[in-house]
């Protein structure tokens, strides 16, 4: 029985010709594990927000959504609230109280249950989503992960019959977003809950999904089983905006050949690796030695911490205990490790918006205290925050990329000329008269770049770019990045995107407990982990050790063959 319809549904937003989601049309069943997916733009957010009549976009729109075979326009309050359960993408955004405890019970709080119901689903929903240890704490003291968490015990709370999720491990680290999608798949196990989720991340929830729905340009591409959604996107060059989306096996496995099964995941790509090729120990360094010999070669860091130590508050923990890290012009520094390990405090510091209680930055030869009003982000340092929000001020992209570039003082022309530039690097000039909210994530974090680089930066320093991001924006990403560094450009990026900083990286840093614990050239660093690696190698570990991302995968193959 299907238990959401939706019929003709299009969409564009204020102020736009072009279409966001164009003659939709879905059946989704009880009790259906739905993964949507398709590169940045191409509806998936704004279709979710349209199945939640509460945050539907304003915007013209024709078509209808029926939950239960009622309008949702025409949908009792009460029954919305409570059986269409909504998940977001920033867990930040959705916490509303101070306490865990409190969080649980908000929303039943709100749907008039008796002291006692609600002691009794909040006690549930604490021992089903392991929350016990941290029931009491305060939300501020919560790592991302454990905020998602309690995002989603919170919406279970109140026993939907529907979970909406839009990209919600996008700011979990890998372990965390795996424990996170494992939690999902025991849901609608166990309680026989429909999920309808959106997701980049394909390696984990690919197999978990009962059908996937791939968008390209606001339409319905295809709707059926995960097996006959890889051989379309394989076989078919209808979509190929998608094709690198998909699981490292299944691209490995595109370029190969071999075999009349396809793996998905990475159990299937290792059984046939072992089956059709023979063990290489080649090393892949690709454009890492070029940039390690500079980086040597360099007289002075760009960036010197030294054994910084941080605290929020007199009375707080430790967040940075004795870090020190050194970047140099002209390389990509990538720093993982898990959620609440002091990353974006660490960026915080050395971008001078937080203050250390010990320790020294100095930043181009200078103290970072040294530097007088606005002197250190003129034309020096600049840093794209995990929100990208925080940085819009005007109600059009454009306008926000004039106030950014007005710094300078250019005449109007050179002006235009210099963000048309820009825009069109990152493929947002068809966004100039759409409000930044309007945006999807992806297209928020391009928009939120595009102003940085207007201020011409010698550093830039990144949390979390490719939050968002389809594949195909990443590696557009990548390549601007990579450029930005042959300028002599200085970047760290903080990310828990590995296979992104596996291929673009020049050293990555694995930061633990306040301090950068290990350091290295970006695939050997990778190489050597278990967790903190990228599938291309889980699935080539013991056959080509060495290969980290699919094209190393991919190289090796076609040698071994």
């Amino acid at each position: 029985m299907a238990c959401l319809q939706i019929e003709n549904l299009s969409f564009s937003y204020p102020n736009t010709q072009e279409k966001a989601l164009e003659s939709v049309n879905l059946e989704i069943e009880e009790g259906e594990f739905v993964l949507i997916c398709g590169v940045s733009g191409c509806g998936k957010s704004t279709l979710l927000r349209h199945i939640k009549h509460e945050i539907t976009p304003h915007g013209s729109k024709t078509g209808t959504v029926y939950y239960g075979g009622v309008d949702i326009k025409k949908l009792d309050q009460k029954i919305s609230a409570s059986e269409i359960g909504f998940v977001r993408q920033n867990p930040e955004t959705q916490l509303v109280t101070n306490t865990v405890w409190h969080e649980l019970a908000f929303g039943l709080e709100n749907l008039g249950l008796s002291t006692s119901e609600i002691r009794r689903k909040v006690a549930e929903m604490a021992s089903f989503f392991g929350i016990d240890g941290w029931f009491r704490k305060s939300v501020d003291e919560l790592s991302g992960g454990q905020k998602q968490i309690l995002n989603l015990a919170s919406v279970m709370a109140m026993q939907p019959k529907i979970l909406i999720l839009d990209e919600p491990t996008a700011q979990l680290d890998p372990i965390a977003a795996q424990d996170f999608l494992a939690t999902l798949a025991k849901i609608n196990r166990e309680l026989a809950i429909t999920i309808l989720l959106t997701e980049h991340r394909l390696e984990e929830v690919f197999l978990m999904a009962d059908r996937i729905v791939v968008m390209e340009k606001g339409k319905v591409a295809s709707f059926t089983t995960p097996e006959q959604t890889a051989k379309l996107l394989v076989n078919s060059n209808q979509i190929q905006t998608m094709f690198k989306e998909l699981p490292s096996a299944i691209r490995i496995y595109s370029e190969i050949r071999l075999g009349n099964d396809c793996p998905l995941s990475v159990r299937e790509g290792r059984k046939w690796l072992a089956e059709y090729m023979i063990p290489v120990e080649r090393v892949f360094d690709g454009h890492v030695n070029d940039q390690v010999n500079a980086r040597v070669q360099k007289q002075k860091p760009v960036i010197a911490a030294e054994e910084i130590w941080f605290r929020y508050s007199k009375e707080g923990n430790d967040i940075l205990r004795g870090f020190s890290l050194n970047v140099y012009s002209g390389e990509i520094l990538c720093v993982l490790g898990g959620n609440g390990t002091g990353k974006t405090t660490m960026l915080g510091v050395i971008s001078g918006l937080l203050k250390q209680y010990r320790g020294k930055v100095v930043i181009s030869g200078k103290k970072i205290e040294a530097f007088q009003a606005k002197e250190l982000y003129r034309n020096n340092l600049a840093l794209l925050p995990q929100n990208p929000k925080a940085l819009f001020v005007s109600d059009t992209v454009l306008g926000d990329l004039e106030e950014a570039a007005t710094i300078f003082r250019m005449e109007k022309a050179v002006l235009r000329v210099e963000i048309d530039r820009v825009a069109k690097e990152l493929g947002i000039t068809k966004f100039f008269t759409r409000h930044p909210y309007d945006l999807s994530g992806g297209e928020q974090q391009k928009v939120a770049l595009a102003k940085l680089l207007l201020l011409k930066p010698k550093i830039l320093l990144l949390d979390e770019p490719t939050k968002g991001l389809d594949a195909e924006s990443k590696e557009g990403l990548g390549k601007i990045l990579k450029k930005l560094c042959s300028q002599d450009m200085a970047i760290v990026i903080v990310t828990h995107d590995i296979e992104f900083a596996a291929e673009y990286a020049d050293q990555c840093a694995m930061m633990f407990d306040g301090d950068i614990v290990s350091e290295g050239k970006a695939k050997e660093f990778f190489a050597g982990n278990n967790f903190y690696t990228t599938a291309a190698n889980r699935i080539a570990r013991g056959i080509f050790p060495k290969a980290v991302t699919c094209e190393d995968v991919i190289a090796l193959c076609k040698i071994s063959v």
